[in-house]
């Protein structure tokens, strides 16, 4: 899914949810919604770097981001951590979750289609579970989340295809660029937990986008020159909806399905924001996909299934009922 987000527990945590919570009609439409917002993202993103720079636009995107859900966090009068400890966890999980990846997706942005980058972001979930059983003993690789990793990575091998094995080229990059996000957003998802599980979310993500924030100003004066505000409307748009709609706003809705429906019913939005965005960038952009692109996707997306699980414990009750 597009992980412009803290990640969901997964493991046990994330199969508890599995159970105890099911998909409402209102969780459905936030769902359907939430997958909408984020697969448009990736046109607005393309857009504004038809004028602006991708440090840039990662800065635009950080900071507006940042001040609404301050604004949020002051309004519903939620307790602010102080210890510098909690800080320095906002900050290496605003690298990880924001300054890296977005960054990467942007460059990747630039020289691929973006229902390809949608694709490529698709994968995220599958390095978050890899990640986890790597770093925390009660999230093991069990089978059948190890079919569902190696369904994915071979998912993304298709989508990239084997003639990038043969050649490194700005478009080669860029899809490496894509993959580095998504492995980014894995990560973040294990920091979160061990670092950030203690807080409201939407304290974590005010205080990661402020980390994120401080470190996107330097770098982007540094690399790209001081911020410019003289932008034409259609870039005030695209910033506008990436910044506050697709980020801001997002994770205040994601927050919303998350306790309604549970994060493992969650990471069905994952498989909505890909289409969408194919579908925009086909519309909008003219962007035609090569048949692998759909195969690699149909790949991750059965991978996705099988670590959710939940379709395989209803064909094993279907075929106990006939026996």
């Amino acid at each position: 899914m597009h992980k412009d987000r803290i990640a969901p527990p997964t493991g046990k945590a994330l199969d508890h949810a599995m159970q105890q919570k099911t998909i409402t009609g209102a969780a459905w439409g936030q769902m359907l919604l939430l997958g909408l917002i984020w697969g448009g993202s990736f046109l607005a993103m393309r857009v504004a770097l038809y004028e602006i720079g991708s440090f840039t636009t990662v800065l635009h995107r950080t900071s507006w981001a940042m001040l609404a859900l301050w604004a949020f966090v002051a309004l519903a009068r939620l307790d602010v951590p102080r210890d510098l400890r909690t800080w320095g966890a906002f900050l290496v999980m605003g690298l990880l979750n924001n300054v890296i990846p977005f960054t990467l997706l942007a460059f990747g942005t630039q020289h691929l289609e973006t229902g390809l980058v949608a694709i490529f972001n698709a994968s995220t979930a599958v390095f978050g579970v890899l990640i986890a059983a790597l770093v925390f003993a009660d999230e093991k690789l069990t089978p059948r989340k190890a079919v569902g990793v190696m369904l994915g990575f071979v998912g993304v091998a298709t989508a990239m295809g084997i003639g990038f094995l043969g050649q490194i080229d700005l478009r080669s990059l860029a899809q490496l660029a894509c993959i580095g996000a998504a492995f980014c957003y894995g990560c973040s998802g294990a920091w979160a937990r061990a670092r950030l599980g203690h807080l409201k979310p939407q304290v974590a993500s005010a205080g990661m986008l402020t980390g994120s924030t401080l470190t996107m100003i330097p770098l982007a004066w540094m690399i790209e020159g001081p911020v410019r505000f003289d932008l034409l409307p259609q870039t005030w748009g695209a910033i506008g909806y990436f910044a506050l709609v697709a980020t801001a706003a997002a994770y205040l809705l994601y927050y919303s399905i998350l306790a309604k429906a549970g994060s493992g019913n969650l990471m069905l939005v994952t498989l909505l924001v890909a289409p969408v965005a194919i579908l925009l960038g086909a519309l909008v952009l003219g962007e035609a996909l090569h048949p692998r692109h759909y195969a690699g996707f149909a790949l991750i997306a059965c991978g996705l299934a099988v670590l959710d699980g939940r379709i395989l414990t209803l064909l094993a009750e279907q075929r106990g009922n006939r026996v």
